[in-house]
């Protein structure tokens, strides 16, 4: 048995899921978990700045990024998907890159901002792209960073490891997130949770903020750079 190559695992199984996935994007970025996003990044980023959205997947949130006005690039490790993304872009100025994003093709301050929705967690080293995003973005740019809450349904992605089996998804908990990217060079400036159906009645607003991450499907983070 040969050894697990994370990267091209990953690769091979985000090939596979890309038709799934572009057909779920829509409904999530215009109705579903991410609608708030742009809205979110639109209050804290100038038009025309310039973005990398870090596992860009079919590209719909970089395509709403671009028609929105900034200047957007996306990168993702699956060429399907980095396909599909090209071809959803047409007409648009956002543009797409097949890359590792723990590993990318850019200079020092090449961007006001990152973004990535969803894609640490896909990632074998989260922190080494939380580096890289910071190497890429500008002194005092920006990075939104939505990890997966606890009752998020993808953690079940990362569960065969406890039977010792490879897995590509490494799930971690908001607060972990936050420690690990005040801890390395990243500052916290706005937040928000997203919370699955039948949460409505709990009065979420009025409870710590703690309490309020153990019950998200997803935190959306809103971090600044302090190199």
């Amino acid at each position: 048995m040969g050894s697990f190559d994370w990267t091209s695992e990953a690769e091979k199984q985000w090939d596979k899921r890309a038709g799934f996935w572009n057909s779920r994007s829509s409904e999530m970025w215009d109705h579903g978990s991410r609608k708030d996003i742009v809205p979110f990044i639109e209050k804290h980023l100038e038009p025309g700045s310039t973005v990398c959205d870090l596992g860009c997947g079919d590209g719909y949130g970089a395509i709403k990024l671009a028609k929105a006005g900034f200047t957007v690039t996306g990168v993702d490790v699956s060429a399907e998907m980095v396909e599909t993304a090209e071809t959803n872009a047409n007409g648009t100025s956002a543009e797409f890159l097949k890359a590792d994003i723990s590993r990318l093709p850019y200079a020092d301050s090449s961007f006001t901002a990152a973004v990535a929705i969803n894609s640490l967690e896909w990632t074998e080293n989260p922190l080494a792209v939380l580096c890289e995003a910071k190497r890429i973005v500008k002194s005092d740019g920006l990075a939104v960073i939505a990890i997966l809450g606890p009752t998020a349904m993808p953690r079940e992605h990362s569960y065969r490891r406890l039977y010792g089996e490879k897995v590509i998804c490494n799930t971690m908990m908001p607060w972990e997130f936050e420690k690990l990217a005040l801890e390395n060079g990243w500052r916290k400036i706005d937040e928000f949770g997203v919370y699955k159906r039948g949460t409505e009645a709990l009065q979420i607003k009025s409870l710590p903020l703690e309490l309020k991450q153990s019950l998200a499907f997803m935190w959306v983070f809103m971090l600044e750079n302090t190199k």
